[in-house]
């Protein structure tokens, strides 16, 4: 059987590298872009954040911080960093635990949990970005559903997606699988 015959001349999207989107962003490409990132070779502008987005991203990294800190953990929340999770994939999710303290993007090895804060992205955030986490091996990646009002917490991460899914009220204790002592409250977070 012949393989198929593909036309140089056919429209075909363009796929990035990190390198090569960093050097695109560090030209100011993007600047009248409010949030780009590199999701599989591709280039994804974000749509805008409004204020209970805003509130429920820095209330629950400062309690995730307030609690690192107690527990005496070498992680630290950031917020909208980018995460090098491979030569193709470069996103910024709404909050990353990590040990990285030097300048760049984050390597994807320092990091132990991603969250990201959905509205209108909840469709993203469970299907392509989870499966892009699960792929570069982050070990719990939790989406804080805001049309819900819950919280999904994704463990045992696999090249063919996460195995593991609890789904919480917010309003109750999200207690961390894979970080020791790690749990916040989340009565703040509801409405």
């Amino acid at each position: 059987m012949n393989a198929p015959h593909v036309e140089m001349n056919a429209p075909h999207p363009a796929r990035f590298t990190a390198d090569e989107f960093i050097m695109l962003h560090e030209t100011g490409v993007f600047d009248r872009y409010s949030k780009t990132e590199l999701i599989e070779g591709e280039i994804v502008c974000m749509n805008a954040q409004y204020s209970r987005h805003a509130r429920i991203k820095t209330d629950l990294a400062i309690a995730l911080a307030l609690k690192l800190r107690e527990i005496g953990s070498a992680l630290k929340p950031l917020v909208e960093v980018s995460v090098r999770l491979s030569d193709r994939s470069m996103p910024e999710p709404d909050i990353t635990l990590t040990t990285y303290r030097g300048d760049g993007p984050v390597p994807v090895e320092t990091v132990a949990m991603i969250v990201e804060v959905s509205d209108t992205t909840l469709g993203d955030d469970l299907g392509r970005k989870s499966g892009v986490y699960a792929a570069a091996g982050i070990a719990e990646y939790w989406v804080i559903d805001m049309n819900e009002n819950r919280a999904l917490l994704h463990e045992h991460p696999s090249a063919d997606g996460y195995l593991g899914q609890l789904d919480i009220l917010l309003g109750e204790t999200l207690r961390s699988a894979t970080i020791e002592g790690l749990e916040v409250g989340t009565d703040g977070l509801v409405g």
